[in-house]
């Protein structure tokens, strides 16, 4: 085999692994209490519902779990169409960080506190926005959680270091 061929062969796994966590994110982003989360039987039944489209529970399961390899783009298309994503979010680094940051976004923004922060921060000075940012940051900080760069929407910045 040809270092052509390679290169095919492992950007083909490297998708098809990437397809997997995509689908398992756009599943957590929907449903992100595990107890209230549906099965991929139901998954799949909303899905055919909601699209027309036709996508098994097993399938569904080995796409998520990246141990089925023969995806379709139409398949694809319908993954799409029932999420809401662009098609580009399955296939595109650069469009998957883009939705993963509104998804991102949107999640913690179910969060009754996270929003009533939001909400009660609009209005206020440039100086009275920096420091609430420091508070939340040190906080971020204490708890150990991701720190998030200013210019980072997408959350997904690397561990702070410390200092």
């Amino acid at each position: 085999m040809d270092s052509g061929e390679s290169n095919a062969s492992e950007t083909s796994r490297s998708l098809l692994h990437d397809l997997g966590e995509r689908l398992s994110s756009l599943i957590t982003a929907l449903y992100p209490d595990e107890r209230q989360r549906p099965g991929y039987a139901r998954l799949a039944r909303m899905i055919r519902e909601t699209t027309g489209g036709t996508i098994s529970a097993t399938y569904l399961w080995e796409l998520v779990t990246g141990r089925k390899r023969n995806v379709t783009m139409e398949q694809v298309a319908v993954l799409a169409e029932f999420f809401g994503v662009p098609l580009d979010y399955f296939i595109n680094d650069e469009v998957s960080r883009r939705v993963n940051a509104q998804l991102a976004l949107a999640v913690a923004l179910r969060d009754a506190k996270v929003r009533s922060l939001a909400l009660r921060a609009d209005g206020l000075s440039p100086a009275s926005l920096d420091a609430l940012l420091t508070i939340v940051n040190e906080a971020r900080r204490v708890e150990k959680l991701n720190w998030i760069a200013e210019d980072d929407d997408a959350g997904d910045a690397p561990d702070r270091p410390e200092a």
